[in-house]
C-alpha cells in the first residue's frame, strides 16, 4: 500500500454512496458522510499503489484489514481533519503579462467593457500571449498550479482564450497538455477561442473562424492524441459573442464530442442560460444576469451553475441570484476564474466568498468545491468526494473542525497541514513555516 493516514479527527467524505452531484436539498442539508471520531479513536484511510482509495473506516478496522501488508508512507493525523481535495471548476491559467495597472482603473470606477474598449481586458493579455513562447507560458503555468496545489486543489479547468487565432490557441493547449504530464494534479482542458472577438474582425467573421479553422485542428491534435480537451467554451455576452453566434459554436464544439462549459449572463441578461440548456449545456459560468426561466430550464437540463465570487468582487457586479438556483434544483459548483481580472489562486478564499458575499452555508461551499465542481467537469467517478476505489486526492486540515479551511479567511498556509494526490504527499507545512515570536 502507497499510504496510510491513521488517527484523524473527522473525515468529511462529501459523498459515500456514489452520488454524481448533490443539487436542491441535497446540497443544503447535507450530511457530508463525515465520520467522527468516537471513544477516542480516530479514523484512518488507505491508499493503493494505484493511488486509489482502498479502505476508510475506523483505526482498529483498518489495522485488522492490513494485517502485515507493508505501507510505504504513514501520516498521524491525530486531532486533524481530513477532506477530499478541492476542485477549481473555471480558470484561466494560460497567459503571459499582468494587469495590475487594470486594478487602478477599475478602483476608480471603471466597468469591465470600459476597460475593455479602452485596448486593455483580455485583448492587452492576447498581446502578450501571442508574444511569448510556449516555454515562458508552461514556466508561468507550471507556477500557478503550483500555488493552487499548496491551496488544496487538485483538479482544475484549464481554459485557453487568451490566443483568439489558431497559432496561439494551440499554443495554449499544447502548453496545458504538458502540464498534464509533468504535474500531479489533474486538469480538464477546455477550448475557448471564443474568450473575445479577436481585433479587425467581427463576431460574425471571428465565428466562422473558430468553427472552419480553429475547432477543426483543436479535434484533428486531440485525435491523433497530440492534446486531450474535454470541454469548448465561448464568451456568450451582448457585444461580444451573442446568442446565435454562441450557438453556432456550442453546436460545433458538440458536435466534435466536446463537453459544453461556457460563460453566460455574466454582464447583459440576453439569455445565455435559455440557450445553453437547450443545447443541454453540461456547465455555465457567472450566471450574475440570469433570469427566471433561464434557472427553470438550468433545473430541467441538469447543466450545473459554475459560481465565481472573485469576478463579482472584482468587477463589482452584483451577485447571481445563488439562493434561487439552489431552491431551484440548480447544482452549484464553484471556481476561482483566475485570470489577469480576477487573480486568485485559493479555492479556500473562493469558499470564504461564497459564504460572504453569495449567502451560501459552508457545507453548499464545500460540495460546490468538490463533488459538483468535479460533475461540472465530467469528473465525478475519480473526484470530488473520499469513497473507495477513487483517487486518493485529499488535504489534511490542522484543526479540530474541517470548516477552518473556509472559516480561517486567507489562512491557508497555516490550516493545510498536507494535501495528498494518489496517495503522494504532495505538500506538507514543515516547522520552518510555523510563524515564531
Amino acid at each position: 500500500m502507497k499510504l496510510l493516514v491513521t488517527n484523524a479527527k473527522q473525515v468529511v467524505r462529501v459523498t459515500a454512496n456514489g452520488e454524481k452531484m448533490l443539487r436542491g436539498l441535497e446540497q443544503t442539508q447535507s450530511s457530508l458522510a463525515i465520520l467522527t471520531e468516537r471513544n477516542g479513536e480516530g479514523i484512518s484511510i488507505l491508499i493503493d499503489e494505484d493511488g486509489k482509495i482502498a479502505a476508510i473506516d475506523y483505526d482498529s478496522k483498518i489495522q485488522n484489514l492490513i494485517g502485515n501488508i507493508k505501507i510505504k508512507n504513514v501520516i498521524d493525523a491525530t486531532g486533524m481533519c481530513i477532506i477530499p481535495g478541492l476542485v477549481d471548476g473555471h480558470t484561466h491559467p494560460v497567459w503571459a503579462g499582468d494587469r495590475v495597472h487594470e486594478f487602478v482603473m477599475k478602483m476608480s470606477g471603471a466597468t469591465y467593457m470600459e476597460v475593455h474598449a479602452a485596448g486593455g481586458g483580455i485583448h492587452f493579455t492576447v498581446d502578450k500571449t501571442r508574444d511569448a513562447s510556449e516555454e515562458e507560458l508552461f514556466l508561468l503555468l507550471s507556477e500557478r498550479l503550483r500555488k493552487m496545489m499548496r491551496n488544496g486543489t487538485v483538479l482544475v479547468e484549464a481554459k485557453s482564450g487568451y490566443g483568439l487565432d489558431l497559432e496561439t490557441e494551440i499554443k495554449m493547449l499544447k502548453v496545458i497538455e504538458k502540464a498534464k504530464n509533468c504535474l500531479p494534479l489533474s486538469i480538464s482542458s477546455t477550448f475557448c477561442g471564443a474568450h473575445a472577438v479577436p481585433k479587425g474582425k467581427t463576431a460574425s467573421e471571428a465565428t466562422k473562424d473558430i468553427i472552419e479553422n480553429q475547432l477543426p485542428e483543436v479535434i484533428r491534435l486531440r485525435n491523433s492524441k497530440a492534446i486531450s480537451v474535454d470541454s469548448i467554451d465561448v464568451f456568450c455576452e451582448k457585444g461580444v459573442f451573442e446568442i446565435e453566434e454562441s450557438r453556432a459554436i456550442l453546436n460545433a464544439g458538440r458536435k466534435t464530442g466536446l463537453r459544453l462549459n461556457f460563460h453566460a449572463d455574466e454582464l447583459a441578461p440576453i439569455g445565455g442560460a435559455e440557450m445553453g440548456a437547450s443545447l443541454g449545456a453540461e456547465a455555465m459560468s457567472h450566471l450574475e444576469e440570469i433570469s427566471p426561466a433561464g434557472i427553470e430550464l438550468m433545473q430541467k437540463a441538469n447543466s450545473f451553475a459554475v459560481l465565481l465570487p472573485t469576478t463579482v468582487i472584482a468587477l463589482r457586479l452584483k451577485s447571481p441570484p445563488v439562493r434561487s438556483m439552489i431552491n431551484a434544483g440548480v447544482a452549484i459548483a464553484l471556481g476561482t476564474d483566475f485570470n489577469p481580472n480576477a487573480h486568485c489562486l485559493s479555492m479556500p478564499m473562493v469558499m470564504y466568498l461564497a459564504c460572504s458575499v453569495f449567502g451560501m452555508s459552508p457545507t453548499e461551499a464545500l460540495i460546490g468545491a468538490t463533488i459538483n465542481s468535479a460533475a461540472a467537469l465530467g469528473y465525478e467517478r475519480t473526484h470530488g468526494s473520499l469513497e473507495i476505489g477513487k483517487n486518493g486526492d485529499f488535504v489534511i486540515i490542522d484543526a479540530t473542525r474541517w470548516e477552518n479551511i473556509i472559516y480561517q479567511l486567507g489562512g491557508e498556509r497555516d490550516v493545510i497541514k498536507s494535501v495528498i494526490i494518489k496517495g503522494d504527499i504532495i505538500y506538507t507545512k514543515t516547522e520552518a513555516e510555523e510563524v515564531q515570536l
